[in-house]
C-alpha cells in the first residue's frame, strides 16, 4: 500500500475552490494521487503562500520571490558598476522558479562540520545556506545524511537549524581591483583598506585546460636567483615544487621570485595556508617595501582560521589566477604550503568519517592536489596566450622526501627545488641541493644567453661534491685536486645570494661566464661576494651597451663572451690570493 503524502499550504486566507483544485492537480501530477492537502493560516504571508511537501518547499511569498530574484542576479557572469543595465537584463531573463526549495535539518554541528538530514537531491560541492545566513559546502553524501563544511563561524548553528539548497557551487570574486590587497579564502578583504569591487565571480573548482588549449612551456620566468635560473630554470606555465625542512628558506625563494617580477608584466598571487597572522603581515610589508605589492595579491587562510577555510584557500587563489590568465596575462601563484593544506583536508575527512589511509590521509588526497596543480598551464594563442606558473611549497620532516604528501606532489609537478638544512646552516643560501633538485622543462625555459653561459656548471659542481667527499679520507692532495677543490668552492660561494637581491639576466650571464672561465680561480672564498658586486658594477659602467643587448636579445655571442672573460680576469687581480697559498 502506497504511503500517504501530507502537503501543507500556508497563506493568509484559505484558497478558493478553483485554487484548491489547481493545487491538488499539481500535487497529483508531481507526487501521485496519494497526497492530502492541509491549509494553515499564516497572516505574515500576505499576497503569497508556501507549499511544503515533506522536505520540499515551494516559496511564493514576497520574501521567497525576492530571494529567487537575488539568487538569479548573483548567478550573472559579471557584477560591476553598470547596475541599471544589469538589473534590466536580469529582469528580462528571470522567471519565477516553479521548482521546490529543498530544505534540510541540522543533526549535529561542531569543528566546522555539520551533519544534515533532508537534502536528498543536493550535489557534491554545492553551496548550502543555514537559516542565519551562514554558508557551507557539501563534501560528503551518505545514504541518510549529508556532510557539510562550514565557511563561517559555526557557533550560531544549532541542531535543528534549517538548511536550504542554493543550486550553486562555490565561487570567488575576482577582478583587477584585487591587486595590492590581502583577502581571505572567500575574497573578503582583511587588510583594513575597505571593500573590493569585483568584476565577476569565478568557480573555485574549475576544469583544467585540455591539451589542445595549451602550448609548450618555453618562455622563462626568472627567479633572479643564480642557482635556480642557471641550473633549474622555471618556465611560464610550469609547476615547480619547492621542498625542504622547516626554516630552510622556502618562502624566501618564493618572495624573491615575486620581487623579481617587477616591471615584467606578471601578476603574482601568494596563497598563505595555515600561517601565523604576523607572518602574513610581515610578507605583505616586505612586498610593499620592494614595490611588489602593486602587482600582487595575498590570499590568506591563517592558522587561526577553520580547516574548511584553509582547505578552500588554494582553489580560491587559483580561481583568481585564472581570471588574469584568461585575459592573456602571465600569473605566478605560490601555495605556501600544501603540507598544511593536506593536514586541514585530513582533519575535515576524519570529521566526515571517511576511511583514513596512509599516514591517516584520505584516499583522494592525491586527486586533491593534482586537480589543483593541473590548472597551471600556458594557454594557446587562440585562448589568449596567458599562463599560470605554480610554485607549490611542501615541508618535509627531517629531510624525508619519501613521505606520503611529498612523494605525491613530486609526481604531479615538473621538477623540484630541494633545500637542505645542512647547507642552510653552513651559510650556503639559497640552500639548494644541486644533486636532488631538477627541472623537467630544463633548457627550454632558459634564454640562449643563460644556457650558453651556464655551460658545465652543474657537472663541475657534481665533480666538486664527489671530490670533496673523497678528500675527507686523504691527508695529502696533489696540486690538480687542490685547484679543482678551490674552483668548486668558488662556485659554491658564487651561488650564495643575499635575500631580496635578485640578479637581472645580464648580471647572471656576466657572473656565470666569469666563473666557468676560471676567472675567479685565485680569489679567496670569503672575497668572492665582494668581487661579484664590484665586477657587476664595473662591467655595467664600462659596457652598458652589451648589458642592454643581453637583456633585449637573450643572445650571447662569442665576442661578448671573450669581452666578459677578459674584463673579469682584470677585475679579479686585486682580489687574488698569493700563488703560493695554493700549494
Amino acid at each position: 500500500m502506497t504511503e500517504m503524502i501530507n502537503a501543507v499550504l500556508y497563506s493568509d486566507v484559505p484558497p478558493n475552490p478553483e485554487q484548491e483544485r489547481r493545487f491538488k492537480t499539481f500535487l497529483e501530477t508531481k507526487y501521485g494521487p496519494e497526497v492530502s492537502l492541509q491549509w494553515i493560516e499564516d497572516l505574515s504571508l500576505q499576497g503569497g503562500f508556501k507549499l511544503i511537501v515533506g522536505a520540499e518547499v515551494y516559496d511564493w511569498s514576497r520574501e521567497g520571490v525576492f530571494r529567487q530574484f537575488t539568487e538569479a542576479l548573483g548567478r550573472k557572469k559579471y557584477l560591476g558598476t553598470n547596475t541599471i543595465p544589469l538589473l534590466k537584463e536580469a529582469l528580462e531573463e528571470w522567471e519565477l522558479n516553479a521548482l521546490p526549495q529543498e530544505r534540510g535539518t541540522v543533526l549535529t554541528v561542531g569543528d566546522g562540520i555539520a551533519e544534515i538530514d533532508g537534502l536528498k537531491n543536493v550535489a557534491y560541492g554545492e553551496i548550502v545556506l543555514f537559516d542565519n545566513g551562514i554558508r557551507g559546502m557539501v563534501q560528503s553524501l551518505k545514504e541518510n545524511s549529508v556532510g557539510c563544511i562550514i565557511f563561517d563561524a559555526d557557533e550560531e548553528i544549532l541542531a535543528g537549524s534549517t538548511v536550504r539548497r542554493t543550486g550553486m557551487t562555490a565561487s570567488m570574486p575576482v577582478g583587477d581591483a584585487f591587486l595590492g590587497r590581502v583577502v581571505d579564502s572567500l575574497g573578503v578583504p582583511i587588510d583594513g583598506l575597505g571593500p573590493i569591487e569585483a568584476d565577476t565571480y569565478n568557480p573555485v573548482e574549475n576544469k583544467a585546460p585540455g591539451i589542445i588549449d595549451r602550448q609548450p612551456v618555453n618562455q622563462p620566468l626568472n627567479t633572479g636567483l643564480l642557482v635556480i635560473d642557471s641550473m633549474f630554470p622555471i618556465g611560464r606555465g610550469q609547476r615547480e615544487l619547492i621542498i625542504g625542512d622547516r626554516q630552510t628558506g622556502k618562502t624566501a625563494i618564493a618572495l624573491d621570485t615575486i620581487i623579481n617580477q617587477k616591471g615584467k608584466d606578471c601578476i603574482c598571487i601568494y596563497v598563505a595556508i595555515g600561517q601565523k597572522t604576523s607572518s602574513v603581515v610581515q610578507i605583505s610589508e616586505t612586498l610593499k617595501k620592494h614595490g611588489a605589492m602593486e602587482y600582487s595579491v595575498i590570499v590568506a587562510a591563517n592558522a587561526s582560521d577553520s580547516d574548511p577555510l584553509q582547505y578552500i584557500a588554494p582553489y580560491a587563489g587559483c580561481a583568481l589566477a585564472e581570471y588574469f590568465m584568461n585575459k592573456g596575462r602571465d600569473v605566478l601563484i605560490i601555495y605556501d604550503d600544501l603540507s598544511k593544506h593536506a593536514v586541514a583536508y585530513r582533519a575535515i575527512s576524519l570529521l566526515l568519517e571517511r576511511s583514513p589511509g596512509r599516514e591517516a590521509y584520505p584516499g583522494d588526497i592525491f586527486y586533491l592536489h593534482s586537480r589543483l596543480l593541473e590548472r597551471s598551464a600556458r594557454l594557446s594563442e587562440e585562448k589568449g596566450g596567458g599562463s599560470i606558473t605554480a610554485l607549490p611549497i611542501v615541508e618535509t620532516q627531517d629531510g624525508d622526501v619519501s613521505a606520503y604528501i611529498p612523494t605525491n606532489i613530486i609526481s604531479i609537478t615538473d621538477g623540484q627545488i630541494y633545500l637542505e638544512s645542512n647547507l642552510f646552516f653552513s651559510g650556503q643560501r639559497p640552500a639548494v641541493n644541486v644533486g636532488l633538485s631538477v627541472s623537467r622543462v630544463g633548457g627550454d625555459a632558459q634564454t640562449k644567453a643563460v644556457k650558453k653561459a651556464a655551460g658545465s656548471l652543474r657537472l663541475d659542481l657534481a665533480q666538486y661534491r664527489e671530490m670533496e667527499v673523497f678528500t675527507k679520507f686523504s691527508s695529502e692532495l696533489d696540486d690538480a685536486t687542490k685547484r679543482q677543490l678551490a674552483y668548486g668552492n668558488g662556485l659554491m660561494r658564487l651561488l650564495r645570494q643575499p635575500q631580496y637581491s635578485p640578479y637581472s639576466q645580464h648580471q647572471q650571464v656576466v657572473l656565470l661566464v666569469s666563473a666557468i672561465a676560471h676567472a675567479m680561480q685565485e680569489i679567496e672564498p670569503d672575497k668572492v661576494s665582494a668581487f661579484t658586486k664590484e665586477l657587476i658594477t664595473r662591467f655595467e659602467d664600462a659596457h652598458q651597451d652589451l648589458c642592454d643587448e643581453l637583456e633585449m636579445t637573450g643572445q650571447l655571442s662569442d665576442d661578448t663572451k671573450e669581452i666578459i672573460i677578459q674584463f673579469a680576469k682584470e677585475a679579479a687581480e686585486p682580489f687574488e690570493k698569493k700563488k703560493e697559498a695554493l700549494y
